[in-house]
């Protein structure tokens, strides 16, 4: 069996944790396995400031390729953490593998996360970091609400997240992505669970935050559960994880 070194990226307000059964299940089949906690998260939660952004992140995962000298790694990103690990294969492309897209994918320059649901989103979330967030992070969301109708996802699961949980510098969101093109070289996955390829389809040609989703080298998988598949299908996912490479 091939040995092979993943890097797993989390999304708002989470993180190294949200991935430790897939992180265990992966080290069980021989992998090479970093999870990351990014900077003001997880275990590096003391980290947070005003000044933490989508920068900050980037250079977080570009730091742990280089101090670990990894190379061939398939870089996986979550949600938000596809902004980071895009623009980590953008710096540093040739230690980059494969780049998976967890039910996300990359957005394109001059577009911050912020942006991704639309000015009305933006708006709300803003006010929250306003009264909530002392002016600079956004809380996490209510779990088990979003979890309500996700049998998976049982009351350990639930608690996992919100013990593991941390409000999200606003800053990370709002500063807009910029990159170079040199990430578009990589073979991408897209792992797809909030939707469909179906709908992928039909959502690009309106959207431009779904527009790179279409172009280049991609394949893609179903995995359909919530928008945490690595919570609510932990195995299924490490599945997927451990094909893109074979």
């Amino acid at each position: 069996m091939n040995t092979t070194t993943y890097v797993l990226v989390p999304g708002f307000w989470l993180g190294s944790r949200v991935w430790h059964h897939v992180e265990e299940l992966l080290s069980q089949h021989g992998h090479v396995v970093h999870a990351v906690d990014l900077a003001g998260m997880g275990e590096r939660a003391h980290l947070a400031s005003p000044e933490t952004d989508l920068s900050t992140h980037i250079d977080d995962v570009v730091r742990l390729l280089e101090q670990q000298d990894l190379h061939d790694v398939v870089l996986v990103g979550h949600s938000y953490g596809a902004l980071v690990t895009t623009g980590a294969a953008d710096r540093v492309p040739e230690r980059v593998a494969r780049l998976v897209y967890v039910d996300t994918g990359p957005l394109p320059d001059d577009m911050a996360q912020a942006d991704f649901e639309g000015p009305d989103a933006r708006a709300a979330n803003e006010a929250v970091v306003m009264t909530r967030g002392e002016g600079w992070m956004l809380p996490p969301p209510p779990w088990a609400m979003l979890a309500a109708e996700v049998p998976e996802v049982d009351a350990v699961a639930l608690t996992a997240l919100d013990e593991g949980s941390q409000p999200q510098p606003w800053r990370t969101a709002t500063q807009p992505v910029s990159l170079t093109g040199a990430w578009q070289h990589l073979p991408r996955t897209g792992v797809l669970c909030s939707f469909s390829l179906d709908q992928l389809h039909q959502m690009a040609p309106h959207a431009p935050a779904f527009a790179h989703m279409l172009d280049g080298d991609w394949t893609y998988v179903e995995l359909p559960t919530w928008h945490w598949p690595m919570v609510s299908r932990p195995a299924e996912l490490t599945e997927v994880l451990e094909s893109v490479t074979s």
